[in-house]
C-alpha cells in the first residue's frame, strides 16, 4: 500500500546520479532535512551509497527511519541512470520499502522553484540534441506540457520562439542550449552555475507529488527510461541491419 498514514511524516530518501554531479536527499513530506552533492567527477558507484549512509547519520536517522525511496529513473547518463536505479531498489528491496521512479526532466522543474514562467529541462544527448520536456509554473504550481523526449536544438528552438514569458532553462545542457537559440528566444533565461544541476531534492518532490496520487512505488517493475538506444546498442543495430 501507499506509505502515507494520517497525520504522519513521511520519510523519502531519494537518489539522483543521472548526469555527472550525483546527489542524495532526505525529505519529510516537502520539507528538504538534508541533501548530499558531489560534483567532483567521482564516480556515482564510488561515492553513492556512503553519501546516503552520511547523510542519514548527520540528521539522526537509520535506515530503519526511511519509508520510502525515490530515484531518477531517465532521461540522462546511461551508466549514472543505472547506478542510481540499482542503489535504489537495492535499499528499497532489502528493507521492502516502496520505490519510486521518477522522470529526471520533471525532477529538475519542481527543484528550479520558478513561480510565473517556462521552465526548460535540457539535458546534453549529444549530436545537438537534448533530452527535454517544457513546463510552465503559474504561482509556484508546476505543469507540464509535453512528454520527456530526445529533440535537435533546432527543433526545440522552433517550438518555443513565441513564448511570451521567461523560459528558465535548468540542466547541463543549459550553457549549450542558451548559446545556440538566445538570438532566437529572446525569453530564454540561463541559470547560475550552483543552480544548473539536477539535485536529489527535486527526485523527492516528484516521488512526493506521485505517493500523493496514490501510486504503489513497486520497486521490482522499475526500469530506467533511457529514451535513446545507448552507443553499444545502436551499433549492435547498425551491425544487424547491414
Amino acid at each position: 500500500g501507499s506509505p502515507l498514514k494520517e497525520g504522519r511524516s513521511l520519510l523519502i530518501l531519494a537518489f539522483e546520479t543521472s548526469a555527472k554531479a550525483g546527489s542524495v536527499a532526505l525529505m519529510d513530506e516537502n520539507k528538504l532535512l538534508g541533501e548530499s552533492y558531489n560534483n567532483t567527477g567521482l564516480t556515482h558507484s564510488q561515492t553513492l551509497l556512503t553519501m546516503a549512509e552520511d547523510l542519514l547519520k548527520s540528521c539522526g536517522y537509520t535506515p530503519k527511519d526511511i519509508q520510502a525511496v525515490a530515484v531518477a529513473a531517465g532521461p540522462g547518463s546511461f551508466t549514472g541512470v543505472r547506478i542510481g536505479v540499482a542503489a535504489a531498489k537495492g535499499f528499497a528491496w532489502g528493507r521492502e520499502l516502496p520505490c519510486y521512479g521518477v522522470s529526471t526532466l520533471e525532477a529538475m522543474a519542481l527543484q528550479a522553484g520558478v513561480w510565473q514562467g517556462y521552465i526548460l529541462p535540457v539535458m546534453d544527448a549529444r549530436r545537438e540534441q537534448v533530452y527535454n520536456a517544457l513546463f510552465h509554473a503559474k504561482d509556484g504550481k508546476t505543469e507540464r506540457l509535453c512528454p520527456d523526449r530526445a529533440i535537435s536544438l533546432q527543433e526545440l528552438g522552433e517550438e518555443i520562439k513565441n513564448l511570451s514569458e521567461p523560459v528558465f532553462l535548468i540542466g547541463d545542457g543549459s550553457v549549450l542550449c542558451y548559446n545556440t537559440l538566445k538570438s532566437t528566444v529572446p525569453e530564454l533565461v540561463l541559470p547560475p552555475e550552483h543552480r544548473m544541476h539536477q539535485r536529489a531534492a527535486g527526485v523527492a518532490l516528484a516521488a512526493g507529488l506521485q505517493i500523493a496520487a496514490g501510486a504503489p512505488g513497486d520497486g521490482a517493475g522499475l526500469v530506467p527510461n533511457y529514451l535513446r538506444l545507448s552507443q553499444a546498442e545502436r551499433e549492435r543495430l547498425a551491425r544487424e541491419q547491414k
